[in-house]
């Protein structure tokens, strides 16, 4: 069962939220807040899988939020940033702050089920659309996202990684699942899943957007 966290300043919305992820048999709601000084306050406590984080909230943004509950080593919860403003300030400062993903309130009830499930397997929501608009961003400059991009390996341009690695990481840059990686490679998930973590590791990445602006920064998509 996955477990979400509700965070947004309107009450309206959190109910819709939850009708429509208590709908699924494997998605339960287990706390709302409607502040981002209450979302880290009941991060801390109820330790969920997924939380769906609003931008603009009195007391404290979903930002600082985000980046306050990623930083607390006791939490491992995926933060989803789900907004009515598709402004890029706030797509970038969600992933420097470490969210999973980033969604729209406009966005389909069919959407917003995936993005919990994608980010509660561990997987970045990064549509094709975002990822180019981080890669037009990040992969021509030598700006990273934050503190997000790992240095390059002082021997080489991942020159640790194995051909296997490679090829994940070829395909997590054309934003790819764990799901469609495995499909793609036939192997299981859970290889992929393994696959990915050494590469992370090997590459010093935070997360799979790093790997992702990595990989395009240096010609290995």
């Amino acid at each position: 069962m996955i477990r979400v966290l509700l965070v947004d300043d309107h009450a309206v919305m959190r109910a819709g939220f939850r009708m429509i992820l208590e709908a699924e048999d494997d998605i339960t709601v287990v706390g709302e807040a409607g502040t981002g000084t209450a979302a880290v306050a009941a991060a801390s406590e109820l330790h969920p899988d997924v939380i769906c984080m609003d931008v603009q909230m009195p007391d404290m943004d979903g930002l600082e939020a985000t980046r306050r509950i990623v930083a607390d080593p006791a939490v491992a919860s995926a933060v989803v940033i789900v907004t009515t403003f598709d402004r890029d300030d706030y797509l970038f400062q969600g992933l420097s702050a470490g969210a999973s993903g980033f969604l729209l309130k406009n966005a389909g009830p069919e959407d917003l089920v995936a993005a919990v499930r994608v980010a509660a397997a561990g997987d970045a929501l990064l549509a094709p659309a975002v990822t180019r608009r981080v890669i037009e961003r990040f992969a021509g400059t030598s700006d990273p996202i934050g503190a997000a991009e790992p240095a390059p390996p002082a021997s080489g341009i991942a020159v640790d990684l194995t051909d296997r690695e490679s090829e994940v990481l070829r395909l997590l840059a054309q934003a790819y699942s764990n799901g469609e990686i495995a499909k793609e490679l036939f192997i299981g998930e859970a290889t992929v899943k393994t696959h990915v973590s050494n590469l992370l590791q090997k590459l010093g990445a935070r997360d799979r957007v790093a790997a992702v602006v990595y990989a395009h920064r240096h010609g290995l998509a």
